[in-house]
């Protein structure tokens, strides 16, 4: 069960809470040094079952620069479920440290640790959902768009973990959101019916179709993600073949509208997708400073009013 200080899934909060968090991720990355000691002498546990990049020196970055610490924890150390328990490792980790990133394959696991830890998890990576990088994505759109609701997002690709937290995020800021992908690759059903429901309180939408072209016409965004992700690499060659007709190339772009930007979660494959990426990525620095703060605070921080994202989007 979901605590009130953990950060599983972008849909556990209200659409105030996620524009909570996006604001305090611009206050902070517009003054940086106002929060260097907000969690001084607190310590993040990482524990990576998947390889990163982005995830790792974000995280570890970020809680440095908040004035705490972290612990790096690769499957040598702990090996979930097979050297350790989850059990036995959030029992252990809860009296060592005051919060835990882990960015694994299943699902369940992140939720157990969650169930089992009295202290504060965030979800760096599931199979199902990526939530992180949807609050950077959204941050992303509102710095070069100015505004959220009413932004149309068409996500070109695989109906995966990406695909699924940019959903939840989209129908909680009021955008509509386009999943589009080869037929048998749509995003899970149940991920699909939350991100309709909750876009019907907020103006939004979300819209899946095996059709890149109605996505992308029109669209002030254009995202994409790799055809393969990790533990998809028997599926390489079948994937290449079902995703060609949803390559972003120079055709799908000329349907979006002039000004549109290109978004990729990266790692990217050049020559088969087209992206536009680095602030994207800096900005998952910015949002998981936000996210470890509000999580891992004893004190309130505040947010300024008067911020820029506020104030446009009210």
């Amino acid at each position: 069960m979901t605590k009130p200080n953990d950060f599983l899934s972008i849909k556990d909060f209200t659409p105030q809470q996620i524009r909570r968090f996006l604001h305090l991720a611009s206050a902070i990355k517009l003054q940086s040094q106002a929060y260097a000691e907000a969690l001084k002498g607190k310590t993040l546990a990482l524990i990576f079952e998947k390889p990163s990049l982005r995830t790792r020196v974000t995280f570890d970055v970020g809680i440095h620069q908040l004035g705490g610490f972290s612990l790096y924890l690769s499957p040598a150390e702990i090996n979930l479920g097979k050297r350790e328990s989850v059990y036995d490792v959030a029992k252990n980790l809860e009296r060592m440290v005051q919060g835990i990133m882990i960015r694994t394959f299943a699902h369940e696991i992140m939720a157990k640790m969650a169930e089992y830890a009295s202290i504060p998890v965030i979800n760096g990576l599931t199979d199902y959902s990526h939530p992180c990088q949807a609050m950077a994505d959204f941050l992303t759109i509102f710095e070069v768009k100015s505004r959220l609701r009413g932004v149309k997002v068409a996500f070109i690709g695989d109906g995966n973990n990406v695909a699924h937290s940019l959903m939840f995020a989209g129908a909680q800021v009021g955008a509509h959101v386009w999943v589009a992908t080869p037929p048998g690759y749509e995003p899970n059903a149940d991920a699909v019916r939350w991100a309709e429901k909750r876009a019907l309180e907020t103006s939004g939408s979300c819209t899946v179709t095996n059709d890149a072209v109605a996505a992308a016409t029109g669209a002030d965004v254009i995202y994409t993600d790799v055809w393969a992700s990790m533990g998809q690499e028997a599926e390489i060659a079948q994937r290449r073949k079902a995703f060609a007709p949803f390559q972003v190339n120079d055709g799908l772009v000329g349907r979006a509208r002039p000004e549109a930007v290109f978004l990729h979660c990266l790692p990217a494959h050049r020559g088969e997708e087209v992206s536009v990426v680095f602030q994207q990525a800096e900005n998952r620095l910015h949002v998981q400073k936000a996210i470890m703060l509000e999580l891992m605070k004893e004190v309130g921080v505040g947010v300024s009013t008067d911020l820029e994202l506020q104030a446009a989007e009210n």
